[in-house]
């Protein structure tokens, strides 16, 4: 059986395609697309179709599993119509099975038309899916290009206190932060550079996908979303356009200059994801991390170090590329269990 697993958030549109053998994973192939929801939505059913293509004939697919975080963009008035406005376009797409990630598991079309926001960003249900497999006692934490989900698990099922982001936000379990699509401007108040304390101009100049090509932490590849001036991607643009955050350019900032304040801001990032962190921990009682994402290594692996906690690695059983749509795979894993 081969079935299709979507993550579909507000900028990336994330998939794996798993072969299942009795149950068993015998084969993945996952791939992605930059799919800006709150202008391009309406591309959303061609894109989907585009994705498995990209791995297998249409025809080959038995199931396809969803899961959403785009309808919070701000194309809807209200989650309840992004999340109606995503299961058209899907249902649209496929004529094979199709269910949703739900908080409390898969979802027809029919039980979303009833409650929509059981559906509203739930993919880190999916996600505590390949967890279990790692640690049935751990907190995994999963950051992405724009926000990091750090959801305990306890006896092999996911025990989050909140089920909503809006919930999330207030327990530590969802911090608005990520690897690529965060303005500096939105957790640093200043930089510290040769000595000195720069108050940041809170201005879209820079995103977090600059400070990382700047430290050659990602490359090119990895840097998909649209850059806040419309320019390139090269580290020297990146450099560009974190100089703005201080009011400067190139001119006055070396690029020796420019990494100390991206180191610096490093730091500030894997603070405050460190600061969700702790809170989970403190009221979970767990100290195993498990990490995964684009910023697995980049900020979670560094979060948990900081904080003393012992960490393990998603990309012990997933491949890199695996772990950056974990949620994907997630879904992929419910729907065939859902079918069965």
């Amino acid at each position: 059986m081969k079935i299709a697993g979507f993550d579909i958030g507000g900028a990336n549109t994330d998939l794996a395609v798993i072969d299942f053998e009795k149950g068993e994973i015998k084969n993945i192939e996952v791939d992605f697309a930059y799919l800006p929801m709150w202008s391009n939505n309406d591309d959303l059913s061609h894109v989907l179709i585009e994705l498995i293509e990209n791995i297998c004939h249409l025809s080959e697919i038995d199931a396809v599993g969803i899961s959403m975080t785009a309808e919070l963009v701000d194309a809807y008035d209200t989650k309840k119509e992004g999340v109606l406005d995503v299961v058209k376009k899907c249902e649209e797409a496929f004529s094979c099975p199709i269910a949703y990630v739900g908080i409390d598991g898969m979802m027809t079309k029919s039980e979303i038309e009833k409650n929509p926001l059981k559906a509203a960003a739930a993919n880190w249900i999916a996600t505590a899916q390949i967890a279990t497999l790692i640690s049935d006692n751990c907190i995994f934490i999963d950051t992405g290009s724009t926000t990091t989900d750090i959801i305990p698990i306890k006896e092999g099922r996911e025990c989050a206190i909140g089920k909503s982001d809006f919930d999330r936000s207030a327990t530590g379990e969802l911090v608005y932060t990520g690897t690529l699509r965060t303005n500096l401007a939105s957790f640093l108040d200043k930089v510290e550079l040769n000595g000195k304390s720069y108050r940041v101009a809170s201005e879209l100049f820079a995103q977090t996908a600059d400070v990382y090509m700047v430290l050659d932490l990602i490359d090119e590849k990895d840097y998909i979303c649209d850059t806040f001036d419309g320019e390139g991607k090269s580290k020297l643009d990146c450099a560009k356009r974190i100089a703005r955050v201080v009011c400067a350019d190139l001119e006055m900032l070396s690029m020796d200059d420019v990494t100390e304040m991206c180191e610096y801001i490093h730091q500030k990032q894997v603070e405050q994801i460190a600061g969700g962190l702790k809170q989970v921990c403190e009221t979970q009682g767990l100290n195993l991390i498990v990490t995964t994402g684009l910023g697995k290594d980049i900020l979670d692996k560094k979060a948990a170090e900081l904080l003393g906690l012992e960490v393990k690695s998603m990309g012990d059983i997933l491949t890199d590329d695996e772990c950056t749509v974990a949620p994907a795979v997630g879904t992929a894993v419910m729907m065939e269990k859902f079918l069965n």
